[in-house]
């Protein structure tokens, strides 16, 4: 699981964006800019580190040992839970795990290296561990 080995706040304060304002493109990382093939995000959303962590299974299955992938996003953002049955007050709660905040347009995974075939595979596999909805582009 990706997280920050060092932080310099622990918690972060909500952002609550409206949906309109969450929905527009993405400005930075949207262009292929290593591999031949990504995995390109169309939709709004929060990605947790595991759900990253099980599309990078599946994406180093397609690398074998003749491919490499990049990971163009990082989970730096974190969230926080309080214990079950907890009343009001007391506090905000401990952070339970991070996420990164996906907007469209952003390029997500790389992979080079690979068949185009294989490589169209295993990114529409990986795009189905991902709570967004994806698209494969091409350089």
């Amino acid at each position: 699981m990706l997280f920050p080995k060092k932080v310099k706040h622990r918690k972060w304060q909500t952002q609550r964006k409206s949906a309109a304002r969450r929905a527009r493109p993405d400005t930075r990382g949207t262009m292929i800019a290593f591999g031949s093939f990504a995995l390109k995000a169309a939709s709004p959303a929060r990605v947790t580190s595991n759900q990253i962590e099980a599309a990078r299974k599946v994406l180093t299955r397609a690398t074998a040992r003749n491919g490499k992938m990049w990971i163009r996003i990082f989970p730096d953002r974190p969230v926080t839970a309080k214990p079950a049955e907890v009343g009001m007050g007391s506090g905000k709660g401990d952070p339970k795990h991070y996420v990164f905040e996906v907007r469209p347009g952003r390029v997500l995974f790389e992979l080079d290296g690979v068949p185009a075939e294989v490589a169209r595979a295993h990114l529409r596999q990986a795009g189905m561990k991902l709570p967004v909805r994806t698209s494969i582009v091409e350089r």
